[in-house]
């Protein structure tokens, strides 16, 4: 918001210049300038001289509705009704400005109509804003001015004062004055009370002692001495911390330190918490931005927590940090190439140890945090592309993390390298659809546990997984038969690793270990051929008209069948150099295994496939759609989706010795009633039987054999989620029906404002017609009252597979689900209620539940935020001013979930 200075009267003295120069070269009759053909009576001046030469720097506009009085007697100047000066871009406008240069003193008051209301009073506009006063006084000499109650505006308050008095550099001396951000001037629902008080326009405001008033009601909170910032302009300054306590951590004194406003492009905040019971916590924020270049902020977070007394059992301290980063760039400032960052870094423990009073739902259900630097490049005209990440991810329940530093991929877009340039006729030859492509990656990646990774030259040797892989992809479309899509491709891919391991068999450990490890340069290739095709199968069916009438028109079912066969040779073949095996003797079966291995295993780009690969791969898709006749058009139809999606694959290998079929896979989705509902499954063709020593094996026998099942379901997913609300049961209107006009009603006064509005207002509002958001005029003209609200429910059911059961020969599975809830209500247009919850049919517990109630108390706010149940159990109670300036005018109460029994099991 921009801060509105108070007046600066010093241009009134122009006016006196101006009245000097006109009144003695002015020739007139009579006293009275007559009105214009508008019936306003308006002059203006450009330049005028008398005695002394005087030069203005515009031309000066003045007008008034009632009259203008020139007297060369006493030396005044009046402008009555409306009256008007613009000088520049300063405009003074009042029911009467006069002006008495005798006195060097100008005048600016309003009148009262009949009903005593005062009208006209003074106001003055410029740049910056406008303001308001009741009478003004001011001495051109001087330059000081007594102002009778003034109302201006300083940054985010309001200050009215009974009188004010101008003194030398634009400073304003106020007594019993009301400073508040609630935009009722006359009556604020709060102000603190300035006995005394010195303002700056732009800058700040100075009091003495000082009260706050609540509702008319004086309170026993006095401020001796307080600074106000009012400057249009953000500026450094310290920041007050906030206070309460815990029962683990003990008082505390938190949030408080240091702004640094460093100049338009950046600022940086300092903070720091400290507790009674020795835990203390620093955070350091910045926030940047250059217009149409880049923008982004920047947060570290590290926090000591201390639990108990030393020397006692359940003494503990911890020590966490957080890192997040968010960068962007503006799209328009380099098309070609692009910087972006996004990193949630934080030791696993963080989010635990230090939640917050107010629980984050989004960080309680969260278990996983990731993060990605990226910066890409493109060749415009060319087909070439460049992109640079580095990767993260933690799971904060066991602390593992994923790093990847750095991940180069370089691209080359399709290419089509025997398309002719000139081609003769319009038939193209087949191998001009022949299209190449180029893929290259280069990766450095790690995968262990928080507390040991290591950036160490030892542990990039051991620990880290690197290489680079290439990737050439050959494919051509060809059109057979008319219905049919061809589909060759050719796949060769080369990986270059930079160690192989060499492995053996210890008899002292009964392991198999890693006996050698060679670093150099190791170059790991394999290709595969593959040929597919598809097409559409289009059905249609008539229902009997005898049972849906004339109402349905059709039902169209569209097939898409796809067959593929793909051939990939035995890599484990010695002449290809990259697997080996070795044989051992095993103590605990009395047996000699052998064992076989590659050199490359747990490679970052795995390694070639072991055994040949003749795979035919089957898939079906399947939609159906139905076409119906539309209530609104006789003569018009629509299509309603019966089934969005029913796909069903599988695939045979044909080389392989036994278990040739993979399982059948089987995904749909469907919408009904507005509501999409996905679901799918696994089926396993073969048996399972069980070893000599019990343990479960799947055979190469069909299920129906085996198990008396034509196909045994592993895995099946249904979700499905729908938002109602308000409005949803309600009968749609017809096109063709008109709403009738309803004319727009005044706001009603809300029952906490009411109080404070003058009895004047009262009476006027009274005359008025009222309204409500929860009141509306309906067809008949009646009020109907609507209280809006919304609910979402989503639902998750999946199969879970529990222990094998020997007398069904297959594992018992049971069926789990997660339901959840959301949802908010508007009893009123300023009370809000908002409640999420859930609940799990495994564990048969509920999930993290929230209620929140909001009240808009016009220039306050109240907040409830309660978690009845589980482990964050609290509560926290605010209501506080809104405005940010004076957000520390509150009173909060609250619990910590950090202080419930448990919490840290």
């Amino acid at each position: 918001m921009i801060n509105r200075k108070i007046i600066n009267i010093s241009f009134i003295s122009v006016l006196f210049w101006i009245a000097s120069i006109i009144m003695p070269a002015l020739s007139f009759a009579q006293e009275t300038v007559p009105p214009d053909s508008t019936g306003q009576q308006t002059d203006t001046i450009s330049q005028k001289q008398h005695g002394t030469a005087m030069m203005l720097d515009a031309e000066v506009k003045y007008e008034a509705k009632d009259s203008i009085k020139f007297g060369i007697a006493n030396g005044k100047m009046i402008l009555y009704g409306d009256a008007k000066i613009e000088y520049e871009d300063i405009t003074l406008s009042a029911y009467t400005i006069e002006l008495d240069l005798d006195s060097s003193l100008a005048y600016a008051y309003g009148t009262v109509d009949s009903l005593g209301k005062e009208t006209g009073l003074p106001l003055y506009q410029d740049s910056e804003g406008e303001y308001q006063m009741r009478k003004l006084k001011y001495n051109f000499q001087t330059k000081k001015a007594l102002i009778e109650h003034i109302v201006t505006e300083q940054n985010e308050g309001y200050i009215v004062g009974s009188r004010a008095k101008k003194i030398e550099n634009n400073v304003y001396c106020i007594k019993n004055a009301r400073y508040s951000t609630c935009d009722h001037h006359d009556h604020p629902h709060f102000y603190l009370n300035l006995t005394k008080a010195k303002v700056i326009p732009g800058k700040k405001i100075i009091t003495g002692p000082a009260y706050l008033v609540v509702e008319d009601v004086k309170l026993p909170i006095i401020v001796p001495f307080a600074i106000i910032p009012s400057t249009q302009t953000y500026s450094s300054g310290f920041i007050l911390p906030s206070y309460g306590e815990e029962k683990t951590r003990g008082f505390f004194l938190r949030n408080g330190g240091y702004y640094w406003a460093a100049n338009d492009y950046f600022d940086v905040t300092l903070t720091g918490d400290i507790y009674s019971k020795g835990s203390w916590g620093s955070h350091f924020s910045t926030k940047y931005k250059k217009r149409y270049k880049f923008g982004g902020n920047f947060n570290l977070n590290y926090i000591v927590n201390v639990y108990s007394e030393k020397d006692l059992p359940d003494y503990k301290k911890t020590k966490d940090f957080s890192i997040t980063w968010s960068h962007r760039q503006d799209p328009k400032s380099n098309p070609f190439q692009s910087f972006s960052a996004s990193v949630n870094f934080s030791t696993s423990s963080y989010d635990h140890n230090n939640v917050n009073s107010i629980v984050d739902p989004n960080i309680v259900a969260r278990s996983t945090k990731r993060s990605s630097i990226s910066y890409s490049k493109r060749w415009p005209g060319r087909p070439f592309n460049f992109s640079a990440n580095l990767l993260h991810s933690q799971n904060s329940r066991d602390t593992t993390i994923d790093l990847t530093i750095p991940d180069f991929t370089f691209t080359v877009n399709r290419l089509y390298p025997f398309k002719r340039k000139n081609k003769i006729g319009n038939k193209e030859r087949f191998y001009e659809k022949i299209s190449l492509s180029y893929t290259g990656n280069m990766k450095n990646y790690v995968h262990t546990k928080e507390k040991d990774l290591s950036l160490s030259t030892e542990s990039l040797r051991e620990d880290w997984k690197n290489g680079v892989m290439h990737s050439v992809p050959m494919a051509m479309n060809l059109k057979v038969l008319k219905y049919f899509t061809l589909s060759p491709s050719f796949n060769y891919k080369e990986r270059w690793y930079f160690k192989s391991i060499k492995k053996g068999w210890d008899e002292q450990t009964q392991e198999i270990v890693a006996t050698d490890t060679t670093g150099g340069f190791h170059r790991v290739w394999d290709y595969s051929f593959g040929v597919g095709t598809s097409t559409k199968i289009y059905t249609f069916y008539k229902p009997w008209r005898k049972l849906f009438g004339n109402k349905i028109e059709a039902i169209r079912h569209v097939a898409t069948p796809s067959i593929s066969l793909s051939y990939r040779p035995d890599f484990s073949d010695p002449k290809y150099g990259y697997y080996d095996w070795f044989e051992y003797y095993d103590e605990k079966n009395d047996e000699i295994v052998k064992y076989e291995y590659s050199y490359y295993d747990n490679a970052i780009y795995g390694i070639p496939g072991r055994g040949k690969s003749g795979n035919i791969g089957f898939s079906l898709g399947n939609t159906f759609e139905m076409k119906v006749r539309s209530d609104k058009d006789t003569t018009g139809f629509k299509k309603i989706k019966l089934l969005e999606s029913l796909n069903f694959s599988t695939s045979y290998n044909m080389l392989a010795d036994s278990l040739n079929w993979s399982r059948i896979t089987m995904t749909g989705r469907t919408k009904i009633l507005g509501t999409n509902i996905n679901f799918g499954a696994y089926f396993n063709p073969y048996g399972i039987d069980t070893l000599d020593n019990g343990s479960p094996v799947v055979v190469d026998r069909s299920a129906l054999k085996t198990n008396g099942k034509l196909l045994r379901m592993e895995n099946m997913n249904l979700s499905f989620g729908f938002d109602i609300n308000n409005k949803t049961f309600k009968r749609k209107k017809n096109d063709d029906e008109e709403e009738p006009e309803v004319e727009e009603e005044q706001p009603e006064i809300d029952p906490l404002d009411e109080a404070m509005v003058s009895e004047e207002d009262r009476l006027m509002q009274m005359t008025q017609p009222k309204g409500n958001r929860n009141l509306k005029a309906g067809n008949d003209g009646y009020a109907k009252f609507e209280m809006p609200w919304s609910l979402s429910i989503n639902f998750t059911s999946y199969l879970l597979r529990g222990d094998f059961n020997k007398e069904k020969m297959d594992y018992d599975y049971s069926l789990s689900a997660d339901i959840s809830l959301t949802g908010k209500l508007s009893l009123t247009p300023k009370w809000n209620i908002t409640a999420s919850t859930g609940y799990n049919f495994e564990s048969k517990s509920i999930s993290y539940t929230n209620i929140g109630v909001t009240r808009d108390l016009h220039c306050w706010g109240m907040r409830l935020n309660l978690v009845p149940v589980g482990k964050y159990k609290s509560y926290f109670f605010s209501i506080s001013v809104n405005s940010s300036l004076l957000k520390d005018l509150k009173y909060e109460k609250r619990s910590h979930p950090r202080d419930n029994p448990g919490f840290y099991d």
